[in-house]
């Protein structure tokens, strides 16, 4: 490697900095695993307390967020280790190689600062908190501190990849960083009177972060950060405050929860079984292979709660029988960003765990709103797959086939999962973050027991992996709650709210339909799922009410719209885990795919115009 003296300075101490990441990195991964395995534990208990013994654990629910807080925290952190945390580069891809390594690399160094700013500011935050106490007793500060050594580990992982390469880019790009910051540092300080400032700073940073393809939980994060630092009149330790308030909830334990389920059912086999049972029932119909994928990614869907989950699942089982039976891998790559859209509807999706939990809906029976939809959307894919596929033969796709009784085994535990889902939230035997559990330990119990493919390595392993994906995919809702807070603070939202409200009273409501979905369309594209819900449910719910929309039907709206745009060509960051998954370019699957995509917009139209598909079974239910 060419350095300069100085450049190898630097390059000579990353041993020792990467000795030190690793080994917290580990540290982190266990500690993550423990705190959700003694989550499980701790949700399931109270479950059984409530109900068997009529003797509810009143400690329970505290005890369960902060360890969520601390799986969030530490799960980000060892997902930073494994340098898990990468950007798209949508548009930086565009730029010539040269400008784009120096581009990307200005990132690293971004994320460094955010991490290393939320350090700060976490600690200030344990400060604060350690003579205060909670309702039952427990001390404050054990909620903040797994933020502040979650933080601190991330600042270490980010700054040993941030130094990762060769010296001259890595001098050279933190010059430009730092040059960045001192010059509106001094524009601060020139005009500390321009009450625009922390705003403009904000979109500035939000904008340049999404282009420059900044992890989307750190272009958030970033933004928010800005803005406190940069506005005298809030201190910057609620910048900590709000990222840790953002995960403080009870009910999103549902996602990591579900999330574990979803690997539990992969590892022990329940998965590919599932999926074998399909193919061999519709493989012998015309487009049987496309109707299996669209059939799977609804069952799934039921499971692990997560849509890149569900893709890359099916997809990892499915695409190698694909290839097998010759079919086109760019239809197929359709095919399942397609019934992704579909399956944004279909209980436990976290996204609409996420929509209930911020506009304030109940998520019981927004997973109940979502089923009538989710199924016509469904069957709009089925009769599609059928008139535009080819039929395959079975003994291509699996030409070593499962015997019978293992294979009807293996779809019978499934199917029972899904509906002890189904049948708890529409019963309202408990809540989603209670059943959430159960699904966890009848996955984990399924497979020691029946299959006795699930070693203890193997979840243990589980754990740790889970862990560091439910940090990931929470962090983001925990940096969006801090821009959310940044942008209520600016009355943004407010403004947005009354723009809006104007437009859907002057040219009707149904106008207001049409832009909800464009614009969550356009921003599900660019923002993923819970952040553009996060930013926009509290702002367009009460609107939409306000309107005559019943808040299911919305809520149901805004999560397919959403969808719609994550796994769209070109921008949707889902269409490039799909591509991926699927060993495709991106630009060979536009035109396979816009027969689907026109199918599933065909679907959310009617659902918008037409609320009964989401209203009859929740009311029909009592909700």
């Amino acid at each position: 490697m060419n350095m300069n003296s100085t450049g190898g300075q630097v390059i000579d101490r990353i041993p020792a900095l990467a000795s030190l990441s690793a080994f917290l990195t580990k540290v982190t991964g266990v500690l993550g695993g423990l705190a959700l395995f003694v989550n499980v534990i701790v949700v399931f208990l109270s479950v059984i307390a409530r109900y068997a013994f009529h003797s509810p654990i009143e400690w329970a629910e505290e005890v369960a967020r902060a360890l969520m807080i601390t799986l969030v925290f530490f799960g980000v952190a060892t997902a930073a280790g494994h340098g898990s945390n990468t950007g798209i580069d949508i548009f930086v891809h565009y730029l010539p190689e040269k400008l784009r390594g120096y581009v990307v690399h200005l990132t690293k160094w971004a994320m460094a600062f955010v991490a290393l700013g939320l350090t700060r500011a976490s600690f200030d935050l344990v400060n604060m908190s350690l003579s205060q106490t909670s309702e039952n007793g427990m001390p404050l500060a054990l909620f903040h501190i797994p933020v502040f050594i979650g933080s601190a580990v991330m600042a270490v992982n980010a700054l040993t990849f941030a130094l990762r390469e060769q010296g001259r880019l890595v001098f050279r790009s933190l010059i430009v960083f730092a040059g960045i910051f001192v010059i509106a540092y001094g524009f601060y300080r020139a005009l500390p009177d321009f009450m625009l400032l922390p705003a403009v700073l904000m979109l500035i940073c939000f904008v340049v972060g999404i282009l420059a393809g900044m992890p989307i939980a750190f272009t958030l994060a970033l933004s928010a950060m800005v803005f406190f630092i940069s506005n005298p009149t809030l201190p910057f330790v609620f910048f900590a405050q709000q990222v840790s308030a953002g995960v403080d909830h009870f009910v999103l334990l549902a996602i990591p929860f579900f999330l574990l389920a979803g690997g539990a059912m992969e590892i022990n086999g329940m998965s590919p079984r599932l999926v074998e049972f399909i193919v061999r029932v519709m493989g012998r119909f015309k487009g049987g292979l496309n109707m299996t994928t669209i059939l799977t990614m609804a069952f799934f869907s039921g499971i692990s709660g997560s849509k890149t989950a569900d893709v890359a699942a099916v997809g990892g089982v499915l695409m190698p029988a694909v290839k097998r039976t010759k079919q086109s891998s760019e239809d197929a790559a359709g095919v399942f960003a397609s019934s992704a859209v579909m399956a944004e509807a279909i209980p436990p999706c976290v996204n609409l765990i996420v929509m209930g939990f911020v506009a304030n809906i109940s998520i019981g029976a927004l997973f109940i709103a979502g089923i009538i939809p989710a199924a016509f959307i469904l069957v709009l894919l089925l009769i599609t797959a059928y008139f535009c596929g080819t039929r395959i033969n079975i003994k291509d796709a699996y030409p070593v086939l499962m015997p019978r009784k293992q294979l009807f085994l293996g779809a019978a535990v499934g199917i029972i999962m899904i509906v002890m889902i189904g049948r708890g939230v529409v019963a309202g035997i408990a809540t989603s973050t209670e059943i959430s559990a159960f699904a966890v330990v009848y996955a984990l119990v399924v497979g020691r027991l029946v299959f006795r493919e699930l070693t203890l390595k193997a979840t243990v392993e589980l754990f740790i992996k889970m862990s560091a994906m439910s940090g990931t995919l929470l962090f983001i809702v925990a940096a969006a709650q801090s821009l959310s807070y940044a942008l209520t603070i600016e009355m943004i939202p407010q403004y947005c709210a009354q723009f809006v409200a104007e437009i859907g009273s002057t040219y009707g409501s149904w106008l207001f339909l049409v832009l909800s979905v464009v614009v969550l369309v356009i921003f599900g594209s660019v923002l993923e799922g819970a952040p553009a819900l996060i930013i926009f449910a509290p702002i367009l719910v009460p609107i939409a009410i306000q309107l005559g929309y019943d808040p299911l039907q919305y809520g149901v709206l805004m999560v397919l719209s959403m969808g719609f745009g994550l796994f769209s060509a070109p921008v949707g960051q889902g269409m490039y885990v799909t591509c991926m998954i699927c060993d495709v370019d991106m630009k060979n699957v536009i035109r396979p795919m816009l027969k689907y995509q026109a199918v599933v917009m065909a679907g959310i139209l009617c659902i918008a115009f037409f609320p009964v598909i989401t209203t009859y079974l929740p009311r029909a239910l009592g909700y």
